[in-house]
């Protein structure tokens, strides 16, 4: 990938501050690359600021593309293309802008999948039915309950590692956005040759089970591509601040360097 500084794109999941990047970032430039990590629209405030507007309509009408759109301006318009690292949705809009030859390589952690990859774990329909919205108003956000945080994000990590988390990060979200991950919207040629990509899965993630993960890998077809899968036990959804969270942000950096 050359000897000068590369520029890292930090791509935000739902339901957090892009804030969740910040150990990561500095992690990333110890190491010598250029990093941003910008919220999603509509969100340049605060985890505690987003929570004191709930319900405010504004998040509320994201929308998928526009997420997507959102960070393809910002990649465009750096004088390189930028590593692309998401997480969750985040990880979903790394496999899109690769799509569009916006990254010189991406990696997807705990990766929301592309249209069409699907499970039945009931981990996954637990975690996901609230985000979802039904039988609510589409106009308002979604705001997890902290027990709904515990389930989706956190299980089984220490309660202060749960509470920090919650109160630091959580934001409301967009139901329109996660409904948008099942549509065309987030869709993917998978035998279109591509920028190198990693997945990354936990064996802990209610969320986005590490099978599903496993799927998302398995779809991609084009032989002249780099695609490569890894698989840590016990991560759950909230990787990126999990107790240990370094051995994994090792991995993906020892991954880039076997790019160069």
């Amino acid at each position: 990938m050359g000897d000068h500084a590369k520029t890292i794109l930090f791509i935000t999941g739902a339901f957090v501050s892009n804030a969740c990047w910040d150990e990561w970032r500095r992690y990333f430039e110890s190491r010598g690359y250029h990093t941003l990590a910008p919220p999603w629209p509509h969100k340049q405030a605060s985890a505690e600021e987003l929570r004191s507007r709930h319900p405010d309509p504004v998040i509320a009408s994201n929308r998928l593309a526009d997420v997507v759109e959102h960070y393809a301006n910002i990649a465009a318009d750096l004088p390189e293309k930028p590593i692309l690292v998401g997480h969750s949705i985040g990880g979903l809009v790394t496999q899109l802008l690769l799509q569009r030859q916006l990254g010189e390589a991406g990696i997807a952690i705990h990766s929301v999948p592309p249209q069409g990859i699907m499970t039945f774990r009931l981990s996954f329909l637990i975690a996901g039915w609230g985000p979802l919205g039904f039988f609510t108003p589409v106009n308002e956000p979604f705001m997890m309950s902290f027990r709904q945080w515990q389930y989706a994000f956190t299980n089984g990590l220490p309660m202060e590692v749960q509470k920090e988390g919650y109160y630091q990060l959580a934001i409301p979200e967009s139901k329109r956005i996660v409904r948008d991950t099942i549509t065309s919207a987030a869709r993917v040629d998978f035998q279109k040759p591509h920028a190198p990509l990693l997945l990354v899965a936990g064996t802990a993630d209610h969320t986005i089970p590490d099978s599903l993960n496993y799927d998302n890998y398995r779809k991609y077809k084009s032989d002249g591509s780099i695609t490569d899968f890894k698989k840590f036990d016990g991560r759950t959804h909230f990787v990126l601040g999990q107790p240990g969270w370094e051995e994994v942000a090792e991995y993906c950096l020892e991954w880039l360097q076997t790019l160069d």
